[in-house]
């Protein structure tokens, strides 16, 4: 297969909060948006692939279980602690982990979905 390009679809509740956690405490630039009756969606750029939040996700939670959403979203970052003392400073709470294979810090979205940094250094 010849693979044209590559993305996340994040199905939200609270499609406004996560489409501002996403664009303005992390960051994503906005590739498009989308508003009409039936179709509310932001495609953010993700790396080399696309981020998209879209509405009809099931209710937000502190922290969705594995078995609510087994999915992950990675940030690979240079230097986790300074990533992740930016994040705390606009309100996000953090848990650092450092393992023998290397440094993450997990956080979740407005709807629970859990994310996470990782350092880049220690990732191949």
């Amino acid at each position: 297969m010849d693979f044209t390009r590559h993305g996340i679809i994040l199905f939200t509740a609270d499609y406004e909060r996560c489409v501002e956690f996403y664009t303005g405490t992390l960051g994503l630039p906005v590739m498009y948006a989308k508003d009409q009756p039936g179709s509310h969606l932001t495609c953010c750029a993700f790396g080399d692939a696309y981020l998209m939040i879209e509405v009809g996700g099931p209710p937000p939670a502190a922290r969705k279980s594995l078995s609510q959403n087994p999915t992950k979203l990675r940030f690979n970052v240079a230097d986790v602690e300074a990533a992740a003392a930016e994040l705390r400073a606009k309100g996000v709470a953090l848990e650092i982990e450092t393992y023998s294979w290397g440094t993450i810090a997990n956080f979740t979205d407005p709807d629970g979905n859990l994310c996470s940094l990782r350092d880049e250094a220690s990732f191949q």
